[in-house]
């Protein structure tokens, strides 16, 4: 693995620390995080949305997701957008958050 893969790695780590306080399951796995790119300066940028777009934490998961990832070895800075396009919905979940929430 190069160092781009480890450091991706470690920061799906991370998001996967992080959770939706309104549902039990961490925001990867929820499928929140669209896009994380690493750049060779070790930039991170990730695209992320939430559950709805009047969601009670708008302005604080996303800024938590900049905290926990600007806080993970590796990363010289991060930017973390927010988009509601596509919306969110439950297809998104992988299947572990599924079996947690069971769903299947």
């Amino acid at each position: 693995m190069d160092e781009k893969e480890i450091l991706k790695d470690r920061i799906i780590q991370t998001l996967r620390t992080i959770y939706d306080p309104e549902i039990p399951v961490n925001i990867w796995d929820m499928g929140l995080i669209y896009k994380l790119d690493i750049d060779d300066d070790m930039f991170v940028l990730i695209e992320m949305t939430l559950t709805a777009p009047n969601c009670p934490v708008a302005e604080s998961l996303p800024a938590d997701v900049e905290n926990a990832v600007k806080n993970t070895d590796g990363v010289k800075n991060v930017q973390v957008q927010l988009t509601f396009e596509p919306p969110w919905d439950i297809r998104m979940l992988s299947d572990e958050a599924k079996v947690e929430l069971n769903l299947i």
